[in-house]
């Protein structure tokens, strides 16, 4: 993929280098000191010998002995704007010079991405040089203002690849739960059937261990891995453990970060997990945060490296009233809830993170050796020596307006049955045309993170609505997974009817009945349903666990 018809010559990549470099100086990337230093090595990784003619009588040296660094004032204001192009737009022509020059050894999304990352990393302040203008600015500005800064060089270098993350379609939906709301992700890119070839022949590798480990921050990058040069983390200390704070590249909402735990350790929810959460938020109170669950089917796509998700976005379920008040004898400074939300969640609220902490690890505890099986619920099964377990909770944490803490308690339980041999409490086969993936942390707050592939096929659907392709043409048109939609649009003409719809009109009602979907997805993945039985038997868990209604 190109942005220019012919490629760039050797005269217009080294103007594009003085743009690139001019940029960088804009958004406060780089201080005056550095450009020449960052310039020289651009220059040699795209084999030039000397920069353009008069570069080097440019006025930046006689400013970077004048003026101290922008970031030592600690005053995210004094930084420079964004102005011009973009990073991506100023990267392109150097990438189409790349490519042609031979530099890289194909013109595919997957190695111009490799090469972008390698020149911003030759752009960004040393890692350590990040932590501390972090630390500077939340000592002088408060840790909102820290935050705002760390996520513009996130934005900035490059990491996050924005102009990606604007292709995402997003829309928001009304239930009686309040609004869902609904993302098809276009921002990861499609790898070409070439692609896809060659990942079949590499060698396995196993540096790092995984996407999250700290050991990516400068990693150069594989066909299978992405390329890190450009990537910063954050020490963060939670509960006196190591752990690390990053953005994540595809942001699914506002300053979508993930904190990761310094070694390599599978994801585990107990009582301390709960205590981390809470520390989180007690040092970054703008943010919320979350943690997947720790079994398979109800768990995140990465198990096997303990991690947090959060940011700074208001989920519907946050939103989500209390339903039903409980309290605890043992909690008395502790109010207790059920949310009315399409999934089985408790609300903990209270001034005492560590009360907090202790009334969650009682109710996980609980929870871990509960059965019911007249609600499905089995705590245990035998499969060999050992007992699989199958209860654990989801559990998100942030701060009330009032300072206060909170933490929402989702239950899962991952139980399979003949009926449902992808999970009891998991999308049913009828919705996994739409959604078939692991039910994880973003899903469960009310956000649907949907397959790219969704994008082209409800188009499709609202042109057979419309009238304007019939089902063979859109079979034709569209991907193999077309025709799994087959049912899909005899449900979308019964819902419109005999109206007579416009393209706009159809998609709209494609888009709600997507919407309808998904609250169907969290209502099969919730243990205890909207119904008198499923409220009876959630209350015969509150009251196992010691909770008695609120008077």
């Amino acid at each position: 993929m190109t942005t220019h018809q012919s490629a760039p010559s050797a005269e217009q990549a080294l103007q594009a280098v003085e743009a690139l470099i001019a940029g960088a100086l804009k958004r406060g990337l780089l201080e005056p000191l550095d450009a020449g230093a960052a310039r020289n090595a651009v220059l040699d990784l795209l084999g030039f010998d000397a920069p353009l003619p008069g570069t080097e009588e440019q006025p930046v040296w006689r400013q970077a002995l004048l003026e101290p660094p922008a970031w030592t004032s600690g005053d995210p204001a004094a930084l420079p704007s964004p102005v011009g192009e973009s990073m991506p737009e100023l990267l392109a022509p150097l990438l189409d010079y790349a490519a042609a020059a031979g530099i890289v050894p194909d013109r595919t999304v997957t190695q111009r991405d490799l090469l972008d990352a390698r020149i911003m990393g030759l752009l960004l302040p040393r890692p350590s040089e990040t932590q501390a203008r972090f630390a500077l600015t939340a000592a002088r500005s408060g840790v909102q203002a820290a935050t705002d800064w760390f996520y513009r060089l996130n934005v900035d270098s490059n990491y996050i690849r924005m102009d990606r993350v604007e292709l995402n379609r997003s829309w928001a939906h009304k239930t009686e739960y309040g609004e869902l709301e609904i993302t098809v992700n276009l921002s990861k890119p499609e790898k070409d059937p070439a692609e896809i070839a060659l990942l079949k022949t590499l060698p396995p590798s196993s540096y790092p261990k995984c996407l999250l480990c700290k050991e990516n921050m400068g990693y150069a990058g594989r066909a299978d891995h992405p390329a890190r040069q450009n990537h910063r983390i954050l020490p963060l200390g939670l509960s006196g453990e190591a752990w690390f704070l990053q953005y994540s590249p595809y942001v699914y909402y506002k300053e979508h970060c993930i904190v990761f735990r310094a070694e390599h350790v599978p994801m585990a929810i107990s009582e301390e997990s709960f205590g981390r959460l809470l520390d989180f938020v007690r040092q970054l109170p703008h943010y919320f945060v979350g943690s997947n669950a720790d079994l398979p089917i109800v768990g995140g796509s990465i198990l096997s490296h303990d991690h947090f998700q959060g940011g700074r976005h208001a989920f519907p379920m946050q939103a989500a009233p209390i339903e039903a008040g409980f309290r605890h004898p043992g909690y008395e400074d502790l109010r207790f809830g059920i949310v009315r939300w399409p999934m089985s969640v408790l609300r903990v609220s209270g001034r005492d993170p560590d009360r907090l902490r202790q009334a969650a690890g009682e109710l996980l505890a609980a929870w871990r050796g509960y059965s019911d099986p007249e609600a499905e619920v089995l705590a245990f099964s035998a499969e060999g020596a050992e007992p699989v377990p199958h209860n654990t909770i989801t559990p998100v944490a942030r701060r009330g307006a009032d300072g206060s803490y909170e933490l929402d308690l989702v239950l899962r339980n991952n139980r399979t049955s003949d009926e449902h041999p992808e999970g009891i409490f998991h999308p049913h086969r009828e919705l996994h045309h739409l959604k078939k993936e692991n039910i994880g942390l973003i899903e469960v707050m009310g956000l649907a993170v949907l397959p790219g592939r969704l994008k082209q096929e409800m188009e499709l659907l609202a042109s057979c609505l419309d009238g304007s392709a019939t089902w063979e043409q859109a079979l034709a048109d569209g991907p193999p997974t077309m025709a799994q939609h087959r049912g899909w649009l005899e449900e979308l003409r019964a819902s419109a009817g005999d109206r007579a719809l416009d393209g706009g009109e159809a998609l709209r009602l494609v888009e709600a009945s997507a919407g309808d979907k998904f609250l169907q997805v969290l209502q099969d993945a919730g243990v205890y349903k909207q119904s008198a039985f499923g409220r009876a038997a959630f209350g015969r868990f509150l009251a196992f666990a010691g909770l008695v209604p609120a008077t």
